[in-house]
């Protein structure tokens, strides 16, 4: 069970403003308690049937991509069948319910962060807890968001495009997908650590967004590499960094924002293997054991990078505290600015 810790949440806030100076759900009943715990030979010899991975995307959505790399080598080092079901729907929220409401012992959900950490803090409706309803096992793989600006933009070094961005001042516009994404987060984010004072249009999806910056109507985005790239080396637009703490193979070696003096804004977007609170421990250990072994693999980390991932892995542990990190920060976001989901 995951305990988020609220203190640590309004100290993000306050460090924040120091720094500054989905749809409709339906109604849920309690949730169905869960199965007395099985006896140790039980939880030693998970899975026992075919295990269900659920994703909140459609087909061939990164999400859905992910999990089926990782599928067909999990179910050879389990010995038993690993599908892949798509339950799309509200930003991964439907997928990431069903997870939390489980009581099987062998549906999981690949999730993405949001639906881990932020889900409930932007939209009070969502009838599960990021907190308390979920098992962490363990991250499957992270990438970085690039910061552009449109082809006008003067200068090329990342602190002249900064200089740039800043000058406009309320003038410049940045867009996104929608409020309480995360290149909404991440934008308000950048906005106080760098005192770029844009303000934010919204649009149906990312290839939108790019298609605004193209046009001129728009001058600055967060945007994933596989958007952001084509356009950047055919010099239709400029990057200023990537949000990554440190470079990334899915960016060609771009520079970071660290890089270019920008503190304290690092952020990706990352997808996780998760099950409902109450998995056995047996069955968590044993999961997280197999993702690893499969993540180390060149195969896979070839194919996640083709997809837009660069393979992670890691203990349950470190998901957790990845999980009250991004939390935090965003969290912090998210009660200063007010923002709810669009």
């Amino acid at each position: 069970m995951l305990m988020v810790d609220k203190r640590r949440l309004l100290r993000s806030c306050a460090a924040l403003a120091a720094t500054a100076c989905a749809p409709a759900w339906a109604q849920v009943g309690p949730r169905p308690a869960r199965p007395a715990s099985a006896p140790p030979e039980a939880d030693a010899a998970w899975p026992t049937r075919p295990v269900q991975l659920l994703v909140g995307f459609p087909p061939n959505a990164s999400p859905d991509t992910a999990a089926r790399i990782v599928a067909a080598p999990l179910a050879r080092l389990l010995g038993q069948p690993v599908d892949v079901a798509n339950k799309p729907g509200a930003s991964g929220n439907v997928a990431a319910d069903a997870v939390a409401k489980a009581r099987d012992d062998h549906t999981l959900g690949v999730l993405i962060n949001g639906n881990l950490t932020i889900a409930r803090l932007l939209d009070h409706a969502v009838p599960f807890d990021p907190e308390k309803d979920f098992a962490p096992i363990g991250l499957i793989g992270t990438a970085p968001l690039v910061l552009a600006t449109s082809a006008k933009a003067q200068g090329h070094r990342p602190d002249e495009l900064l200089l740039w961005a800043r000058n406009l001042g309320a003038d410049a516009r940045y867009g996104t997908p929608g409020a309480g994404t995360v290149g909404h987060l991440g934008m308000e984010l950048l906005k106080m650590r760098t005192s770029i004072s844009a303000r934010h249009q919204p649009f149906a999806g990312n290839p939108q967004v790019v298609e605004a910056m193209l046009a001129g109507q728009i001058e600055l985005a967060l945007l994933p590499p596989g958007l952001a790239l084509p356009a950047v080396k055919d010099g239709r637009l400029k990057a200023i960094g990537i949000t990554a703490p440190e470079r990334s193979p899915l960016t060609g070696g771009m520079p970071t924002l660290r890089e270019a003096d920008v503190r304290g804004a690092d952020l990706e977007i990352w997808t996780a293997l998760a099950g409902p609170a109450g998995q056995s421990t047996a069955s968590v250990a044993r999961m997280n054991a197999a993702l690893q072994s499969v993540l180390r693999t060149p195969e896979v980390r070839d194919a996640l990078l083709a997809a837009g991932w660069q393979a992670r892995g890691g203990t349950p542990e470190a998901l957790v505290r990845r999980i009250r990190s991004d939390t935090a920060t965003l969290g912090g976001v998210i009660m200063m600015r007010g923002i709810r989901a669009g």
